[in-house]
């Protein structure tokens, strides 16, 4: 199954933003509920380890990305020893990421203007992360997002819980059903998201919609391999493989790259 680059309507510019915050708060709140990201927190804290950092840039975070659960997991390095998130994207939902930052009693914080994941403002530094969002990227846009990391001397980690496979493009289906189930609970409430998803199903269609096109844009390890062959990067460490989420038995694709540790000297 060769990838295929169509359009996820959320993310287009047109698209209506109380939609796309409602639809990126369902995203937030399923991964939460799963604990989806779960079993990349040892790979997350190694890197941690590995480059003494203490702070992470998590971009194109939507309704705040999975750090509610995955940042109890996790503790920071080098000077500052207390980890903290900042929550970025292009187009930031301000009401999720103001929730989730008083839900972790501001170890999570955001950045509440547009950033760009391919030109990441050189003021904010720390290990970069990307949750289910690679795949929105062009080749050419995902190799700028790595480059941008080497030449900020970032590392940056990238996971993928979509895949390129008909099995992943079933479940779609199923997860497109969730929102009839736990839409009433998800704070802050609104009639607008129980109109949206209870009697024009727009919610539900879109996720349906748009979790297909993400499996079949998500890249498979020999693209990876080949995006990285592309970038100057000489004196990075690069790992990818694959961990199996064990609420749904998907397996977790990621990539991994930071500065190799420079050699002590006496």
């Amino acid at each position: 199954m060769r990838r295929i680059h169509l359009i996820e309507l959320h993310e287009q510019p047109w698209f209506p933003r109380f939609l796309r915050d409602q639809i990126t708060d369902t995203l937030q709140n399923a991964m939460n509920f799963f604990g989806a990201y779960a079993p990349v927190a040892p790979l997350l804290q190694t890197s941690l380890d590995a480059t003494r950092n203490s702070s992470i840039i998590d971009m194109c975070s939507g309704g705040g990305g999975p750090w509610l659960k995955l940042s109890p997991r996790l503790h920071g390095n080098g000077p500052a020893a207390c980890l903290q998130i900042l929550l970025t994207d292009k187009y930031p939902n301000l009401g999720a990421f103001r929730s989730a930052s008083a839900a972790s009693q501001s170890h999570i914080a955001f950045h509440a203007t547009a950033v760009d994941a391919t030109n990441v403002p050189p003021e904010l530094r720390g290990f970069r992360t990307m949750f289910t969002s690679f795949h929105h990227f062009q080749p050419a846009e995902a190799r700028a997002i790595l480059q941008n990391a080497v030449d900020a001397n970032q590392g940056i980690g990238i996971f993928e819980i979509t895949r390129r496979a008909p099995s992943a493009i079933a479940w779609m289906f199923l997860w497109a059903l969730l929102p009839l189930l736990f839409t009433p609970w998800i704070r802050p409430f609104r009639w607008s998201r129980l109109f949206c998803t209870y009697f024009l199903p727009v919610i539900p269609l879109v996720l349906l919609f748009d979790g297909i096109v993400s499996c079949l844009r998500t890249y498979r390890p020999q693209e990876l391999r080949e995006i990285i062959a592309q970038l100057t990067a000489t004196e990075y460490h690069w790992e990818m493989g694959e961990r199996i989420s064990p609420s749904s038995r998907a397996p977790i694709a990621y990539l991994i790259g930071y500065p190799r540790p420079k050699p002590l000297t006496s």
